[in-house]
């Protein structure tokens, strides 16, 4: 089943880069929906498309329309859009399909990447994870990734969530654990780029091993000496200490492996 046309409901960061590759991937945007008119029309005009800010005046002839909103809204903006012949998705991790109840046809394309609308994004590189009310939708957006070249997997709502869970400590934790050191290096004068090679070797280590196969450091050294060290010199920042304790004692416990 091919997908030649779609709607995008939403003019934020995962709406402007999936109608982007949309469009490079020759499949035509019909419309753009955005509570802010000017929201709207700015994404429209980049995916050569109308625009609105009344969802009862888009039409039900696209293909499939995709909800790009947040979490909090996806249900209500499902409840608003008229009954479309089309499938209706949303692109949420850790929202249930069934908040489209109200469409016969519904699913969730869901790109497995942190998206920010000043950074470009390659969809080749993004897993997309897929499910569908309907067994014979799964072919269309199966359509989508391919168009995209991307990977996909195909997950129910449960999985999905699980999956979800676990990026937020693969990206959100590690880049916030970024943020401390950065902090604790700009209280002492020191440049953060220093850290910047180590970081991305460790990124490196994980695409051939697992995690704990190339865990380093005192903790799974068990060497006690630098963690006290490292602790006494958190002493004025009580919460990095806390966060140091906790990580070098679940390291320690190896996470239950």
């Amino acid at each position: 089943m091919e997908i030649r046309s779609a709607t995008i409901l939403g003019s934020g960061n995962v709406a402007f880069h999936l109608g982007k590759a949309l469009v490079q991937n020759g499949i035509r945007i019909d419309a753009v929906y955005g509570r802010n008119q000017n929201h709207a029309d700015e994404l429209a005009n980049q995916l050569h498309a109308k625009a609105y800010a009344d969802i009862s005046l888009l039409s039900s002839a696209s293909d499939i329309y995709i909800i790009c909103v947040k979490d909090t809204a996806i249900e209500e903006v499902s409840n608003q859009l008229p009954k479309v012949a089309g499938m209706v998705v949303h692109t949420s991790g850790n929202t249930s399909m069934e908040a489209l109840w109200k469409h016969k046809r519904r699913g969730v394309l869901y790109p497995l990447q942190t998206i920010s609308k000043n950074n470009s994004v390659d969809f080749k590189n993004v897993p997309l994870l897929l499910e569908t009310k309907l067994e014979e939708d799964i072919e269309a957006l199966k359509f989508l990734a391919k168009a995209f070249e991307a990977k996909h997997y195909i997950v129910d709502s449960e999985q999905r969530k699980i999956v979800h869970l676990a990026a937020v400590f693969a990206n959100n934790f590690t880049n916030h654990l970024y943020s401390i050191a950065q902090q604790i290096l700009k209280a002492n004068n020191l440049s953060f780029d220093m850290l910047k090679p180590l970081i991305l070797e460790t990124a490196h280590n994980i695409e051939n091993h697992l995690p704990h196969e190339v865990q380093t450091g005192p903790a799974v050294r068990g060497d006690q000496s630098t963690i006290d060290k490292h602790l006494k010199l958190l002493n004025e920042m009580p919460e990095y200490k806390e966060i140091y304790a906790l990580l070098s004692k679940g390291i320690q416990s190896k996470g239950g492996l």
